[in-house]
């Protein structure tokens, strides 16, 4: 399974009652109104854990999570090890 599948399916369980009617890969996250600022660090959490990833503090920002495909570069920059430069 893809990291944007797994992200998606997430995102859908834990916030949208499983109905993800509305959420695309580039759907803004933030105009659904399903994650609040808690639920950011629910999904960094996640993200670290499913991904075997450490996400660091600066790079938790609305750049890197207003969309699926926007976490799921994320996550493939930290996994390659690209992502330690502030976004």
């Amino acid at each position: 399974m893809t990291p944007q599948k797994l992200i998606t399916d997430y995102i859908v369980e834990v916030w949208m009652d499983g109905d993800a009617d509305g959420l695309e890969p580039d759907t803004p996250i933030d105009e659904l109104n399903i994650i609040d600022s808690a639920g950011v660090f629910d999904l960094v959490h996640y993200l670290q854990q499913e991904f075997r990833i450490t996400i660091p503090l600066r790079q938790i920002s609305l750049a890197n999570f207003r969309s699926v495909n926007a976490i799921s570069d994320l996550v493939g920059r930290l996994q390659t090890g690209e992502g330690t430069a502030s976004a």
